[in-house]
């Protein structure tokens, strides 16, 4: 946790995501420990708090920290391709979380946190596996994690974490790490759960007073096979199984959604996570933000894993949200900037229930905040009040994670000029590649022995590995 010595972080703007919007010129936020104090003018600051340690940054805006809404950690990335989702995920995921081990997905945590952190993302809502030690990769490393067990509990499905494995995360690590450690009740997707499975995840979720999280509507298949279930839609089929009678819900993608059951979540105050990098890749459709924003709902924004997106960088995430909005709609004013910033900071804090903690810098919410760098190519011009006011603009459309050089965590300095603090990224690549080649073969022995029906594999003993030191070809 940061020390409670005040301190005044000033810049040439501050973004402060608050209610009115407002961006600030030569500004700060002072904080005390995990807090801010106060957010205001530079000399205003400094003059009320003499005694304040001033570290100013040049060149430089300050704006709440990202808030990736729906990711998976992995290994996997640009080795499973070009196929729509449940061909990708019955080909290529299924059968690595059969063959998954800790120490790989503790490697895969690590790295993908790292990975976000250095792009701007201090809170990250992990469904993942093995989450003990993704908590610890979080705790290490400093980010925000909202810790979502991978869970299957069906016959068909038994090869994911278990509920089991999601109480004793609930138990053991809610509210460590000050606080920045929150489990939440996750199952993959309502289907990988009998109903058992599915009212014991309600149960649990109300029991520990956390959130439930699961995938829906990512896929238009989804509708008929909810209607040959339930006889209903996706929606009304969670609101008749209880989904929604838990403190909180969050489901991601939610592509397909109609006007009626946007209605419906709306009424039982459900979070969404728009994932659009993920939904274009695997061609499932285009969500209608704009109606869910209209009704009300807290959507949120998420990169989805490195294997459905191939990075991490909620910048990129941010412009795709935004090009992809107008887009759908032909409406080149749809997806503004503002709204788009507003998904990627307060909109995925809201709908985790975060949104008195993270998401705007203000008095009294935690000190999670990142710079931005101005003197690059891609801020200029950078106009901060007016009529050709831009920085929002330039936030959205522009910048790119890498142009971020300092991420502010609890107080904390989590990256300090674009390097991590708390661990050394050349490790934890190193960490992370060494772990491929094993993971790899045991799922090219689970397909081989289990009529691979891709035919990918078969008399492969282990599949290809590339590697720098051969200029990238196969060895």
């Amino acid at each position: 946790m940061g020390e409670n010595v005040e301190t005044l972080w000033s810049a040439d703007f501050v973004v402060t995501m608050n209610a009115d919007l407002e961006v600030l010129t030569d500004a700060a936020v002072l904080v005390s420990g995990q807090d801010i104090l106060e957010v205001g003018p530079t000399a205003e600051l400094k003059a009320r708090h003499p005694g304040a340690k001033r570290v100013h940054l040049a060149d430089r805006l300050l704006m709440p920290g990202l808030v990736n809404a729906h990711h998976h950690s992995g290994v996997l990335r640009g080795t499973a391709e070009h196929l729509p989702v449940w061909e990708w995920l019955r080909l290529h995921i299924d059968p690595m979380h059969r063959v998954l081990r800790p120490d790989e997905a503790e490697a895969a945590a690590w790295l993908c946190y790292a990975e976000g952190l250095l792009s701007g993302t201090t809170t990250v809502v992990d469904m993942w596996r093995f989450m003990d030690g993704a908590a610890r990769a979080a705790t290490t490393l400093g980010n925000r994690l909202v810790s979502v067990n991978y869970v299957g509990e069906h016959p068909d499905h038994n090869y994911f974490d278990t509920l089991d494995d999601n109480e004793r995360m609930l138990e053991r690590w809610t509210g460590a790490a000050n606080g920045r450690i929150v489990p939440w009740v996750g199952l993959e997707h309502p289907f990988y759960a009998d109903a058992a499975g599915q009212q014991r995840a309600i149960r649990l979720a109300g029991k520990y007073g956390t959130g439930l999280y699961t995938h829906c509507s990512e896929s238009e298949t989804e509708l008929a096979l909810f209607d040959q279930e339930y006889g209903l839609r996706p929606g009304f089929a969670l609101e008749k199984l209880g989904f929604f009678d838990t403190p909180r819900t969050i489901l991601a993608h939610a592509v397909w959604l109609d006007d009626a059951e946007i209605t419906l979540l709306a009424k039982h105050r459900v979070g969404i996570s728009h994932n659009p990098v993920s939904n274009m890749k695997l061609a499932s459709g285009m969500a209608p933000v704009q109606e869910m924003l209209a009704a009300g709902l807290n959507v949120g924004l998420g990169t989805d894993g490195e294997k459905e997106n191939n990075n991490l960088d909620m910048f990129e995430e941010m412009k795709t949200a935004s090009l992809l909005g107008k887009l759908r709609s032909m409406d080149a004013a749809a997806m503004d900037s503002w709204t788009v910033l507003k998904m990627a900071t307060l909109g995925g804090a809201a709908a985790l229930g975060l949104e008195d903690r993270i998401g705007s810098l203000e008095k009294g919410k935690r000190a999670d905040f990142i710079a931005v760098r101005t003197d690059i190519p891609r801020m200029v011009p950078l106009i901060g009040y007016g009529p050709y006011a831009n920085i929002h603009h330039n936030l959205v459309h522009a910048v790119r994670g890498s142009d971020v050089d300092l991420v502010v965590v609890d107080g904390d300095v989590a990256v300090k000029s674009g390097t991590l603090v708390a661990s050394d990224l050349p490790e934890l690549i190193a960490r992370a590649r060494a772990v491929v080649p094993g993971l790899f073969h045991r799922r090219s022995e689970w397909l081989a022995d289990n009529d691979d029906p891709t035919g990918l594999f078969s008399g492969v003993s282990q599949p290809p590995v590339y590697s720098p030191v051969t200029n990238g070809a196969p060895r």
